[in-house]
């Protein structure tokens, strides 16, 4: 994997969901997340003053809610450029030096999925973090050596949606630690609104609320949904997204009033026909539905469990009086 190819493991997921184009610019336009960016307002206003790099910045919680785009603000408003990369793509302690080494005093290096950065490169990452230096050994074990790099005063900005499988040294050097919310119906109207002005595209306030309310309080997905609907209303309709062509595109998605998806449906109903209701371990559940743990822990989860469709037990999954009600199953108490 070459140095180029490192740094711009940007964010190619997230692009294809969410053009940059898409993406607020400054923090007075980034919508919902409140607290988080009122405090995020402060660090910044407080570090240029002093005319310093930004501490360290974490930023955790469900995929889709923004925490790319924070990155991107977080540079944009102190004013430097951001060097993007992904935790599985740095592989090698050579991998971390090339990104490292590239960066200009202040900028900002955004690490997405950082949870997933081989231990060993958070060893080399501590004091880079800490004391702007990076120390590595390069050749072979017959005739290696120690380097000693300084490095200027920078931001590392982490991503993840498993803070707990951070290790404590790493997560413990990050000065800054937010948690993202999921989004409520209102700031996600807002966000689709925005988006379909950025788009050029006409849609009714009430098909706006229509859409927000099954997005699943994520505006990565709110935004997916617009550019399908966007779709429909192009081919069925007139090109204006009202409630009527919003509620026909996303019943042809699958995507339900409650926000829930073919996945979704498929994991509640399973534990509850195959087994009673639960409760159920993660490995027996991902053989059952044919999805990886992973995506069941990180995509269907989180909202299953914020809007108590599912509780999570030390026995396992177990799916509540609400998630039968959701699908149109008889609940029976146990």
């Amino acid at each position: 994997m070459t140095d180029e190819n490192i740094i711009r493991n940007v964010d190619v997921k997230d692009d294809g969901i969410l053009d940059n184009s898409i993406r607020p610019e400054v923090i007075d336009e980034y919508i919902g997340q409140t607290e988080v960016k009122e405090n995020i307002k402060v660090f910044i206003k407080a570090a240029k003053m002093r005319g310093e790099a930004l501490d360290h910045v974490l930023l955790y919680g469900p995929p889709g809610l923004g925490k790319t785009t924070l990155a991107y603000i977080i540079a944009n408003e102190m004013g430097t450029n951001i060097k993007t990369a992904s935790g599985p793509s740095i592989e090698k302690s050579g991998d971390l030096a090339a990104v490292l080494s590239s960066l200009e005093p202040g900028d900002v290096l955004f690490i997405d999925e950082i949870h997933r950065m081989p231990k060993f490169i958070e060893e080399i990452l501590y004091p880079a973090m800490e004391d702007f230096t990076l120390d590595i050994i390069i050749g072979t074990d017959g005739n290696s050596r120690n380097i000693k790099i300084d490095l200027p005063p920078f931001t590392l900005v982490g991503a993840t949606t498993r803070a707990g499988d951070l290790t404590s040294p790493l997560r413990d050097r990050f000065g800054i630690v937010s948690k993202l919310q999921f989004y409520t119906i209102e700031e996600l109207t807002e966000i689709v609104k925005r988006t379909a002005r950025v788009l050029e595209t006409t849609i009714e306030s009430d098909a706006a609320v229509e859409l927000a309310s099954r997005s699943r309080g994520t505006p990565r997905i709110a935004n997916r949904l617009l550019k399908r609907v966007r779709d429909f209303a192009l081919v069925e309709g007139n090109g204006v997204i009202d409630k009527k062509i919003t509620a026909l595109a996303l019943d042809k998605l699958k995507v339900d009033k409650q926000g829930l998806d073919e996945v979704d449906r498929l994991l509640l109903s399973t534990i509850i026909n195959k087994f009673n209701g639960g409760p159920v371990g993660v490995d027996a559940l991902s053989s059952s539905i044919g999805e990886e743990v992973s995506t069941i822990e990180d995509v269907c989860e989180p909202y299953l469990l914020q809007s108590g469709y599912l509780k999570r037990t030390s026995r396992g999954r177990i799916v509540t009086e609400l998630g039968y009600k959701v699908l149109g199953i008889p609940y029976k108490e146990k």
